[in-house]
């Protein structure tokens, strides 16, 4: 009995002395292994402000560089980990590590199919500027102006008081109108005038009109085409461009109307009311009468 608590003393001591060993033999690599997490950590701290100094430059979307940044982060500091794991002998834990952390990836891509695809999108939205804030646009149904860009979404005001929230990848896999790219655009206003006006002197009384408003571009002059010998009126239609960074097209629209008709007026150039032909059957059932009626007036 004494004999064998004897030798279970040995095997412990020889363990202990073992352990010993194998922990002074791994001091070097130990103290080089925190040299190199402690460098790595410095280099990774350093990448992220420069990385975040560019990415401030060819974005100003506040959440794409702090992702960016943080990933490049995250990204050195992991390779120094490796690395600190190498130099250890803990070549084995390093394969673990990677494989676990792809079957991890993985599996976050799966659960989190349209997310990802949503920060992907917005990433792309950021770097290429297809719309910026501010920009007036027409997507996915809804038009408004862009109030924010974000990396999981874009939000539009509509115009009417509600903010319309859209998934980045909705607005990078479909089409986009920006009537803001160019910072003019195209209006149209229909009108007719009278068999018996002057359609030259109409066309120039017009687009003097029109062109005299200020919001209207100077470089892209109103046009005027007739379009065609309506029932009462000979119609025509106006071309403007406006300066979007000075009236919206509700105003600039009401503005060349009320332009037009005051020209109009004042040259006494007749803009017809729709003639209506009401028939009324006589009382003894013997013939029809017609009242012409002007806007739904009887005359």
């Amino acid at each position: 009995m004494f004999i064998q608590i004897t030798d279970y003393i040995t095997l412990i001591s020889d363990k202990l002395t073992y352990w010993y060993e194998m922990i002074v033999a791994l001091i070097p690599n130990f103290v080089l292994a925190v040299i190199v997490v402690f460098v790595f950590s410095f280099v990774s701290r350093f990448a992220r402000k420069a990385i975040a100094r560019l990415m401030g430059r060819l974005s100003h979307n506040i959440s794409l560089v702090s992702l960016v940044s943080t990933l490049s982060r995250v990204a050195i500091l992991s390779v120094g980990l490796f690395c600190a794991l190498s130099i250890l002998g803990l070549d084995k834990t390093v394969t673990s590590l990677l494989a676990g952390a792809g079957v991890v990836a993985l599996a976050v891509g799966f659960a989190f199919q349209d997310l990802t695809a949503n920060f992907i999108s917005g990433t792309f939205i950021t770097l290429q500027r297809p719309i910026q804030v501010g920009d007036v646009v027409q997507t996915n149904g809804f038009m408004g102006k862009v109030k924010s860009i974000n990396l999981r979404s874009v939000i539009i005001d509509n115009f009417a008081g509600q903010e319309i929230e859209i998934p980045s990848k909705d607005i990078f896999q479909n089409p986009i109108t920006n009537f803001s790219k160019s910072g003019q655009r195209r209006m149209q206003v229909d009108c007719g005038i009278a068999y018996t006006d002057d359609l030259d002197r109409v066309q120039q009384l017009a687009l003097e009109a029109v062109n005299s408003l200020e919001f209207i571009s100077e470089f892209k002059p109103a046009e005027l085409h007739f379009t065609e010998f309506g029932d009462s009126s000979i119609n025509f239609l106006v071309w403007f461009w406006i300066k979007q960074d000075v009236a919206g097209p509700p105003l600039a629209k009401s503005e060349v109307i009320k332009a037009i008709k005051k020209a109009f007026d004042a040259n006494d150039i007749t803009i017809p009311f729709p003639i209506r032909t009401l028939e009324f059957a006589k009382s003894d059932g013997i013939g029809k009468e017609t009242v012409p009626m002007l806007d739904g007036r009887e005359n």
